[in-house]
């Protein structure tokens, strides 16, 4: 059997990728399994579970109307035990059966900043370049791919695919220049250029709104199948899977069960960033400010909704390439969004949704800015997004959001100054691991303020 090992087996992985092989090994085609495994043993109990249950868990998809299926996923079929050393990961990673390595990570974990260079100012990335060069896996990304590329080469275990399944633009050619930025700074010139020649990276997007799974799941999946699941797993009915197909040592024939296979996601990727992730992170701020707790809720909140309404109406001009026309129709496809973020039954929370928007300002929002400014054109839609993201920063600055807030690209320090600052919107829009270099624009700060008495109108009629 052809493996691939997924590094990141949570709800979202669970939930897409495993679900699109099941289906292939339905059609009978079962020559491709997954074997996975986690960095970090922060999934401990549902990882135990996983591994008691054999990989098979139940999926539970929910429809905009309100029809829940249940399905029994069956394609992981081998559960690696966590340990600090990532012992079965790396051999699991460098047998010849391997043909794919895949993962999902973070924006924040990948530790990229606005040129695409590493950040060795995070501790746990200089501490995983130091612990490679001394031969030692770490606990990021880069190292553990480090660490299973060396024994793969070592065992003669020939090529192996790369493949990011996670919202990081341009995913494949972003996290390939880390990953061999991180092998020369570990100083493995052999490595890099046996990589180079042995691995391949595809862009690939994904799509499936997944939120953490409740107790209740469990109970209704008991309910509808008689089968007492530990580790089932829920999320809406939408699925989408692109994939540039360029695959170094073969691939599972997923275009037969749904998964597009194409030259570039390019114009998939910006649709999806820009539009659903973007206006995602939008909902979930506006909606804590609101003082609610579902993603649905601010989506039928009128308000927050002419709110997503205007930001796309901003986006949509800056993803038609002259002269190539999109081969998505952006109108209906903010509509879909839109439809899919008011599912009631996901109950998806605005805490899940409002995380890391240190990764998500740069990478969702701040390209639309830019591309709006270099045609003079107006930002106001587009500047709401981060002027709520301000406000939200605040309330976490003040100790008022009513659940932790998560961000791995955050320094808390540096947030807790731009909200101390005489001048917050100032000091937020100055900000270089925000925006790069359209940091300290006066147009975007001008928008960002105006946009900010809105914010605070909002805010408060809501409260």
């Amino acid at each position: 059997m052809n493996v691939v090992l997924h590094i990141g087996v949570g709800s979202f992985h669970r939930a897409h990728q495993a679900v699109y092989l099941h289906r292939l090994r339905e059609t009978g085609d079962r020559s491709w399994g997954i074997v996975g495994g986690n960095l970090r043993n922060d999934m401990a109990e549902t990882m135990a579970a996983l591994a008691a249950q054999g990989g098979a868990y139940t999926l539970e998809t929910v429809t905009p109307e309100g029809v829940h299926r249940y399905e029994r996923i069956t394609a992981i079929e081998r559960v690696l035990p966590y340990t600090a050393d990532l012992t079965g990961l790396i051999a699991c990673g460098a047998d010849a059966a391997t043909r794919i390595v895949s993962f999902t990570v973070t924006e924040a974990g990948y530790y990229l900043d606005a040129n695409d260079r590493l950040d060795l100012g995070f501790a746990e990335l200089a501490a995983d370049v130091e612990a490679a060069r001394q031969g030692r896996p770490g606990t990021t990304i880069y190292g553990a791919l480090t660490a299973i590329l060396r024994e793969r080469r070592a065992a003669g275990a020939g090529p192996v695919t790369l493949l990011n399944c996670d919202n990081l633009r341009h995913n494949g050619e972003r996290s390939r220049a880390g990953l061999m930025q991180f092998i020369a700074a570990a100083g493995d010139a052999d490595l890099a250029r046996w990589a180079l020649a042995n691995t391949t990276s595809p862009n690939a997007m994904v799509d499936r709104i997944t939120p953490r799974p409740t107790p209740e799941v469990a109970e209704r999946v008991l309910a509808a199948t008689g089968w007492a699941d530990a580790a089932p797993v829920m999320a809406e009915s939408f699925i989408q899977w692109v994939i540039e197909d360029r695959f170094i040592a073969g691939r599972p024939a997923w275009e037969t069960v749904g998964v597009e296979m194409v030259e570039s996601v390019a114009p998939y990727e910006e649709a999806k960033i820009r539009i659903l992730n973007a206006t995602h992170s939008g909902i979930a701020w506006a909606g804590t400010l609101a003082g609610k707790t579902f993603i649905h809720e601010g989506t039928h909140d009128a308000s927050i909704r002419r709110i997503a309404l205007d930001y796309v109406d901003d986006v949509i001009p800056c993803l038609h390439a002259p002269g190539r026309p999109s081969p998505i129709d952006l109108a209906a496809y903010r509509d879909v969004v839109l439809a899919r973020f008011g599912n009631p039954a996901i109950r998806d929370t605005n805490q899940r949704v409002a995380m890391d928007g240190f990764s998500k300002i740069p990478g969702f929002i701040a390209p639309t800015l830019r591309g709006r400014l270099a045609k003079d054109q107006p930002i106001a839609g587009v500047a709401m997004l981060p002027a709520l993201f301000l406000a939200y920063l605040q309330r976490w600055h003040r100790g008022q959001l009513a659940y932790p807030y998560q961000d791995q690209a955050m320094d808390p320090d540096s947030a807790h100054a731009i909200c101390e600052a005489a001048d917050p919107v100032a000091a937020f829009c100055a900000d270089p691991v925000l925006w790069g270099p359209l940091a300290g624009d006066a147009r975007l700060v001008a928008a960002v303020h105006s946009a900010s008495v809105r914010v605070a109108q909002f805010a408060g009629n809501a409260a």
